[in-house]
C-alpha cells in the first residue's frame, strides 16, 4: 500500500512517517522544496515529492497510485486568519478536490483536525464528546473547523475519517520542549492557572491512530477524539517533567492574565512589523485560560486504537531524547 503523507517533515507527520515504514508500507511525503527533510530521509520507504496543498497543480501527480491519505499538514502559527485559511481550510479542500477521480481505489483520506475546531470544554473541565456542537474559539482553530466542514462535503465520494488530536508530544516535539527547559532551570511560570485541565497525547500513540483510521472500517465522515484517556492539570504536566528530569523548582508562579495578554500583545505587533508569523498572540491567549478535555473512548471502540503511554513515563522517554539530541 502507497500512503500519501502531508506533513510528514511536522512532528505528527514524523511520527506517521516513521510507523508507516516499521510496517512495510510505502510512503509518499508532499514536502516543500524548503522543508527539513533530514529524518524523512532516514526512513527507508519514504518517497518525497514536491508540492503543497496551497499548490494545486502539485497534487495530482503526488496522488498518482495512492490508496490512503494522511492530511497532517497544516499552520498551528500564521501571520492572519487569511493565511490559516488558505492552507488549513483551502488546502484541505485542493487535496480533497485532487483525490475525487481515486475515490473509487482510496482505502481512507485521515483528516488530521484539532480539538480547537470544537472548543474547549465547560468551566469545570468536562470532557467534550466528538458529537459536541463546535465553537472554536481562535482563528487557528476556526480553519481548522472550516476543514473539517469541507471534509464532510466530499464525505459520499471519498472515504473520510477525521481526528482530533488535543496537545500532541514526545520526542522531536518542539512546543513542549519550552516545559522541560524551564524545569530543567528549576523555574516554572504557569501560563495559566496550575489548576487548568486537559488532555493530551503522546507522538506515537498519535501517530498509531492516524494508521489505525486508515484501515479501520467505519462510516464515512466520523470524528474522533484522540487522547491518551487522561485528564492532567498544568500542574501535573510541570511536576511529571521534574520528575523526569530529576530535578525540583525552586520558583514556580502563575504568571497574571493581564500581563500575558500584555505580552502577547507585543509579540502579535513584533510579527506583523517583522511580517513573520508568531504562536504567541492575544488570540491564542483565549486557549491558555481554558479548559481542553476530551472524550477518546469512541475512538477506542471504533479505531481499533488504544494509546500506551500516558504521561509520567512519555515525559521520562522525552527528557531523555530531548538530552541525547542536545536540546536540554
Amino acid at each position: 500500500m502507497t500512503v500519501l503523507l502531508t506533513g510528514g517533515t511536522g512532528f505528527l507527520g514524523s511520527h506517521v512517517a516513521e510507523q508507516l515504514c516499521q510496517a512495510g508500507r510505502q510512503v509518499r511525503a508532499l514536502v516543500r522544496r524548503t522543508s527539513n527533510t533530514e529524518f524523512l530521509q532516514t526512513l527507508e520507504h519514504v518517497e518525497m515529492v514536491e508540492g503543497a496543498v496551497d499548490d494545486p497543480a502539485s497534487l495530482p501527480p503526488a496522488l498518482d497510485g495512492v490508496e490512503a491519505i494522511v492530511h497532517a499538514a497544516g499552520l498551528v502559527k500564521a501571520r492572519s486568519a487569511e493565511e490559516f485559511h488558505r492552507v488549513n481550510a483551502a488546502g484541505t479542500r485542493n487535496l480533497l478536490e485532487a483525490a475525487q477521480p481515486a475515490g473509487g481505489s482510496l482505502r481512507r483520506f485521515v483528516l488530521v483536525s484539532s480539538i480547537a475546531a470544537v472548543g474547549p470544554s465547560d468551566a469545570a473541565g468536562t470532557p467534550v464528546r466528538s458529537d459536541a456542537p463546535p465553537r472554536p474559539v481562535t482563528a487557528y482553530g476556526r480553519s481548522k473547523l472550516a476543514a473539517e466542514r469541507m471534509a464532510l462535503e466530499y464525505r459520499d465520494q471519498l472515504p473520510i475519517t477525521i481526528l482530533r488530536p488535543p496537545g500532541i508530544y514526545g520526542p522531536r516535539d518542539r512546543e513542549m520542549l519550552t516545559l522541560f527547559k524551564a524545569a530543567n532551570l528549576r523555574v516554572l511560570p504557569y501560563l495559566g492557572s496550575p489548576e487548568t485541565r486537559m488532555s493530551i497525547v503522546y507522538g506515537a500513540d498519535a501517530g498509531a491512530a492516524c494508521i489505525a483510521a486508515i484501515d479501520a472500517q467505519v462510516p464515512s465522515g466520523q470524528s474522533y477524539f484522540i487522547s491518551d484517556g487522561r485528564v492532567y492539570t498544568l500542574g501535573d504536566l510541570a511536576q511529571a517533567a521534574e520528575v523526569a528530569l530529576g530535578k525540583r523548582a525552586l520558583v514556580r508562579f502563575p504568571i497574571p492574565q493581564r500581563l500575558l495578554r500584555a505580552a502577547a500583545g507585543l509579540v502579535e505587533a513584533y510579527g506583523k512589523a517583522a511580517d513573520r508569523a508568531v504562536m504567541f498572540t492575544p488570540d491564542k491567549c483565549h486557549e491558555l485560560f481554558a479548559q481542553w478535555v476530551c472524550d477518546s473512548s469512541d475512538a477506542e471502540q471504533a479505531l481499533g486504537w488504544k494509546p500506551r503511554v500516558e504521561f509520567a513515563e512519555g515525559a521520562r522517554i522525552t527528557a531523555e531524547w530531548y538530552r541525547r539530541a542536545g536540546w536540554l
